[in-house]
This record gives structure tokens, C-alpha cells and sequence, in this order.
């Protein structure tokens, strides 16, 4: 975890306040991504399923 912290830290090349907040904002989308994938793991989602 701590080195996915630290790559969005060196892509965002900023040390402001603002730049904290895009950074926990970028953690937790990627955080919201994987959770989608384990949660779809396993199902078929072809598009009959829809």
C-alpha cells in the first residue's frame, strides 16, 4: 500500500494542501476499482447477463 502511495505522490510533483487531497482522492478510486474487481470475480458478465 505504501508504495502505491508513493507512486500517486510522485506523479502529482506538488506539495500543497491541494495536492494531499488529490492524492487520497486518486487512493481511493484506485481502492474503489480493485474492490469492484473482487466483487465481479467469478460472475459472468457477458452481455447476456445484462
Amino acid at each position: 500500500m505504501t508504495a502505491l502511495v508513493q507512486a500517486f505522490y510522485r506523479a502529482s510533483h506538488t506539495e500543497t494542501e491541494t495536492s494531499v487531497l488529490k492524492l487520497v482522492a486518486m487512493f481511493c478510486g484506485a481502492c474503489l476499482f480493485v474492490s469492484l474487481l473482487f466483487a465481479t470475480y467469478g460472475l459472468d458478465l457477458s452481455p447476456g447477463f445484462f
